[in-house]
């Protein structure tokens, strides 16, 4: 490092072991730790919001790599502390484990680092400017490399001097009386950070929405010189946040469960008389706000925090978290073991996480975390607060003991036992989930008509409606790589059925068995038996009806599939017209009316004549092999649409809403929708 004076010397000792060792600090020193000093600095006017204290924050990325930060807080104290004879804002920038978060106590409960984040951001910064409105007055302050002085130009590299008898605050302007923030801006030190390190702007995005979940009322706003920014804020606290990162619709509604709990800790404490550390026995107290709920699905999706900074490793409040609801959920089921047939059934963790999405926030003065950058809580006193609060709430959920909640826990209990179970049985048929132990097995259905095809790669399953296109198909397929699985008539509405019905109804327990890849969150994209999954159905209604059916038990119990692009819907013609007679005929398929029209017109022009009748088709059935194959089954000449993750889950939606338990929507879709019925659209 360049020279500085003995005035600084003790200042840059401290800081210098944070340039020498930075991955101590902030983890690394590429794009992860450059995103992890912008966390600091914003964490540190999240703070001042937590404490009532300005209701808003404004970040903004410069072209030339530097960033700025602006509250409206309390402002950084400006006085000279007593014990240093430096200004405050000086000690915040310049002191490690310095601040408002250490001592009397300003912040009941911060996100701020260990006490080091400005500090060492500072550190690592070839110029950071500060300004800070409060008393009426705007004060300006500038460091390189975490050391005080004044800059003459814009940007780092600006000619620099460095203070050398006594740092200097200087007041840069007046503002309103009553008028207080903080502006913060900084250049990343390139003698530091990789080359290629950047700020990620969507990374930013979403940690500011998480952090207007975590703090009602307050807006957060970013921009960059590329866009026109964002800007959050939402009142609904996490309740609000677990229906954003909720991916599918709920099972039971939202459930929310808060605490408050004192716990002792020993901790070191200095003694200002003898100058030593000591240790000493206080009371914390320890704030627990936990919102979530259960979906169809069979994602999880669980957020923890600590004083509103994510922990993304866990630690000992999820751990309390997940003791609690297995404790819980265990006692019931064995209490009540015969009404869900679970005598001897073991529920693992698993089993309960399975669909649920949540969030977990304590907060509470002096968190101890495993490592500088907060991934993981430590305090072990955490851990039991939280189990009980959990415990104690679903002990009387469970039950039925809070009002409303006889119906919702029973659907509940019947999930988790379901899952139990689907979990158990995967694991004794896994040895049929491979292609050759399957075809060795006997346990494949009778109605399947495989391929000869040995690999995975290439082959195709046609899901087919009903049994006499089964015969046409079984004709028109390419043997060496083409299967069909007959379903007949309608297949389990599983929107509404629970997963136990799911598993019992044949034609979904054939479909599952036949692709040999499992279901819900036992399902192995990896084990599927065909590369392609295609769904033949008949070009109307009732095909169309199946063939959302089918769409629905592919979306909620083998998503992933859906997901990697591997479901097909076959596109069978409509119209078989003839054009010509003797040797000359030409045969002509159309699969809309809109085509048809477009076809019948463009042969008048041609003086073109045509067979009359038209054929119209009703159902495959009515196709010969050689016509289906040509139109339907042939890679040469077929038309396959391809289902997206999106369209089955509009799928999903729709179904839910003309097929699903909610009785009202339905009503108000159908008298809406009234006056847009197009009679034209009914094929009869």
């Amino acid at each position: 490092m360049e020279t500085y004076s003995a005035h600084h010397l003790s200042v840059l000792e401290g800081l210098e072991a944070v340039r020498k060792r930075p991955g101590m600090y902030i983890g690394s020193t590429d794009a992860r730790g450059l995103m992890h000093c912008l966390w600091e600095i914003i964490d540190n006017s999240v703070d001042e919001a937590l404490g009532g204290h300005g209701k808003s924050i404004d970040v903004e990325l410069y072209d030339d790599g530097s960033v700025s930060v602006a509250d409206h807080g309390r402002g950084i104290p400006v006085d000279v502390e007593p014990k240093t004879g430096l200004s405050g804002v000086e000690v915040v920038f310049t002191k490690l484990h310095a601040g408002g978060k250490f001592g009397g106590g300003s912040y009941a409960a911060s996100g701020g680092l260990h006490g080091v984040g400005a500090s060492v951001v500072n550190a690592l910064s070839s110029r950071l400017d500060v300004e800070v409105d409060r008393g009426g007055k705007t004060y300006k302050m500038s460091f390189r490399r975490g050391e005080p002085g004044i800059f003459s130009g814009d940007g780092p590299e600006a000619p620099f001097k460095a203070f050398t008898k006594k740092s200097e605050l200087v007041e840069a302007g007046k503002v309103a009386k009553g008028v207080t923030g903080t502006r913060v801006r900084y250049w990343p030190d390139k003698q530091i950070f990789e080359p290629g390190a950047t700020f990620s702007i969507s990374e930013l995005e979403g940690r500011l929405r998480q952090t207007a979940f975590l703090v009602p009322g307050l807006t957060l706003s970013a921009k960059d010189t590329s866009s026109e920014g964002f800007s959050f804020q939402f009142d609904g606290g996490i309740a609000e946040y677990v229906e954003h990162i909720a991916p599918d619709g709920e099972l039971i509604p939202l459930k929310q469960i808060t605490e408050i709990a004192t716990f002792s800790e020993t901790v070191p404490v200095l003694n200002e008389k003898s100058g030593t550390m000591e240790s000493k026995e206080v009371q914390r107290e320890c704030k627990v706000d936990i919102a979530l709920r259960w979906g169809i699905g069979f994602d999880t999706q669980i957020r923890s925090f600590v004083n509103i900074i994510a922990t993304p490793k866990g630690g000992t409040h999820l751990s309390g978290f997940e003791q609690g609801l297995t404790k819980s959920f265990r006692s019931a089921i064995e209490a009540s073991a015969r009404k869900y047939k679970a005598t001897g059934l073991k529920i693992e963790k698993d089993d309960i996480l399975t669909g649920l999405s949540a969030v977990v926030t304590v907060s509470f003065p002096e968190p101890q975390f495993e490592g500088q950058t907060k991934e993981t809580l430590g305090t072990p006193a955490i851990k039991s607060i939280v189990s009980n609060a959990v415990g104690t709430f679903f002990d009387d959920f469970l039950a039925g003991k809070i009002r409303g909640s006889k119906a919702e826990s029973e659907k509940l209990l019947e999930r988790v036992v379901g899952e139990a179970k689907t979990r158990i049985s995967a694991r004794t048929l896994k040895d049929t989930q491979r292609r050759k132990n399957a075809l060795e097995s006997s346990s494949l259905p009778s109605k399947l008509v495989d391929c000869r095809a040995a690999a995975t790669d290439g082959s195709e399953l046609f899901i087919v409606e009903g049994d006499s296109a089964l015969g046409t198909a079984k004709l028109a397929r390419d043997s060496a790589f083409q299967a069909l699985l007959p379903i007949r008539g309608k297949i389990l509405n599983v929107q509404k059925a629970s997963m136990a019905d799911m598993l019992s109804n044949a034609e979904c327990a054939a479909i599952i068995q036949v692709l040999g890849a499992g279901s819900g969150r036992t399902f192995e994209l990896e084990a599927v038996r065909y590369e392609k999954i295609i769904l033949m159905s008949d070009a109307d209604v009732d095909g169309a009806h199946i063939r959302t059916l089918l769409l629905t038990l592919f979306f909620r119990y083998m998503r992933p599939l859906v997901e990697a692009g591997r479901v097909y819907a076959a596109v069978p013609p409509l119209h078989r017209v003839i054009v010509g007679t003797g040797k000359n005929k030409e045969t002509i398929y159309t699969y809309s009316q809109a085509e048809l029209n477009e076809l019948l017109r463009d042969l008048e022009k041609r003086n073109k004549s045509y067979q009359q009748p038209i054929q119209r088709y009703k159902g495959l059935g009515e196709m010969d092999a050689d016509q289906l194959a040509e139109t339907t089954m042939n890679p040469s000449h077929r038309l396959l649409r391809r289902i997206t993750a999106k369209d089955a889950a509009a799928s999903d939606q729709i179904f839910e809403l003309l097929m699903g338990n909610e009785v009202a929507p339905r009503r108000d879709f159908i008298v809406g929708s009234a006056d847009e019925f197009d009679r034209e659209r009914i094929d009869a």
